[in-house]
Parts: C-alpha cells; structure tokens; sequence
C-alpha cells in the first residue's frame, strides 16, 4: 500500500475482494474509470501491485492493492484495516472463490478431502462474511452503501463433483438474502450475481481466442462488470438483489 495518506474520494471506497486478470480486474478498472478511489484484495500481492500500476496509469485513479487470505479471519481483519484507512467503504465487491475450474474433472465426493471442502467453505461463505462485517457499520452509519457478491451456476444446483463448490456457493446465496432483508431498509443494496458461464479475457486482447478455439463462448469480463456498476448506481425504489446473468450464444437445457 502506497500513499497511504493521500486523501480518497469524497465518493468512499470500492473495495474488490478477490482480483485476478479477467472478471476482478474488469470489475476494479471499471469503479477506477467512474472515479472511485479503488483498493484491490487477493493473496498474491506481487500480481495485485501490477494490477494497481495498471489502473491507475490507464484511468489517473487511486489504487491500492492489499493481500487478502479469505480464509483467515485475522487476515481479513488486518486487510480491511488497511482498506479502513483509505476512508469509509461505500462498495464492497466480494468475488473471492475456491474451488477447481469446471474444465477440470470432477471430485468423486467420497475422495474429496476434508481440508478441500472447509476451504471451500471458508472462502465462498465465511469470507464473505467477515468482509461485510467490517464494512457495513458505515454504511448503515451514513444510509447507503452497497454490496455484492459473485456466485455462479453452482450457487443453484448441486453438481456431481463438485460438491465444495456448490455448498460454498450455496451458503453465499443465503448470506446475501439475509443481509438484503435486514440492510436495504437501512440504505444498503446487497446484491447476489449468478454468473451462468465462464469469465474469459476481455474481448480484443491478445489472449483472446475465438470461440471455436475455446471450444465454448467465454463472457466478456468488461461487460460483465458494466452489470455490476449498473446494480451499484441502480435508484433504490427498484433495487435488484438477485441477477442471473450469461452470453447470448449460452445453451439452455
């Protein structure tokens, strides 16, 4: 963390949780361009500084970048110190997750380890919730704020073998309909983003490839994050909690 007393927006914080190259980084770069003082969270801290160099050369915003360990209270505790420090949290973005790619194959759950599915949980659920409880008191302090967190198609259905991904998904899904009931009367939008598909690259990067290549349509992370600054900015007479979204080229069943 650098500049740590230079003086944030007036506008709060946007603090995403859980920023890799594709969805986080859209998300993060997108709340930067609005201008938002942006701090990024994630455990690898040498990738997050690049990310921070990045945005803030791209879109002239602050940005700073914080290790996070989603699992460990004390870890979480300590990051959000630090975010703390920037100023009060106006968004949280909680798009922290552990699991293996659905490319991967699958984990019978009779040799799923113990230690896998608690990771799971601790990530998906638990982090979650120590994330939001560090934020909200100012948000119901100053009647508005907002959170939201990333699910998947997982966050419905049971999947054969992937049983640490869906109960942690699950538990996400509940824990933001809980917080939207006892937090919008007070200001505070909690919304939940089912995202139906898999994040790629952002469209026209080098990285990017065409969809007979991949073998499947993967989602523009940069549109997907349009979503989110879309719920964050939506009037509060007709808040969405929960949005299920998905490439047009997605198939049905």
């Amino acid at each position: 963390m650098r500049n740590m007393a230079s003086s944030a927006s007036s506008r709060g914080i946007a603090a995403i949780v859980g920023v890799g190259p594709n969805l986080g980084l859209s998300i993060a770069r997108k709340f930067a361009h609005e201008g938002y003082t942006v701090a990024i969270l994630a455990r690898d801290l040498g990738r997050l500084s690049r990310f921070a160099e990045e945005i803030a050369r791209e879109e002239m915003a602050q940005v700073f970048a914080i290790r996070i360990d989603c699992s460990d209270s004390k870890s979480v505790r300590e990051a959000f110190e630090g975010v703390l420090s920037l100023g009060y949290v106006e968004v949280l973005v909680y798009n922290a997750a552990h699991h293996p790619p659905f490319s991967s194959a699958p984990t019978s759950f009779l040799h799923l380890p113990l230690q896998s599915f608690e990771k799971s949980l601790d990530v998906s659920s638990l982090g979650a919730f120590l994330c939001a409880q560090h934020v909200l008191p100012g948000m119901v302090e100053r009647g508005k704020g907002t959170i939201l967190f990333t699910g998947c198609s997982a966050s419905l259905n049971g999947i054969a073998g992937y049983s640490e991904l869906c109960c942690g998904k699950f538990a996400l899904r509940a824990l933001s309909q809980c917080l939207a009931r006892e937090f919008q009367p007070q200001g505070v939008h909690v919304a939940h983003v089912i995202i139906d598909g898999v994040i790629g690259p952002p469209r026209g990067t080098s990285t990017t490839a065409s969809s007979s290549q991949r073998g499947s349509v993967n989602m523009d992370p940069d549109a997907v994050a349009q979503s989110y600054w879309q719920l964050h900015v939506q009037d509060k007479n007709a808040w969405t909690q929960e949005m299920d979204l998905r490439s047009s080229s997605s198939v049905f069943y």
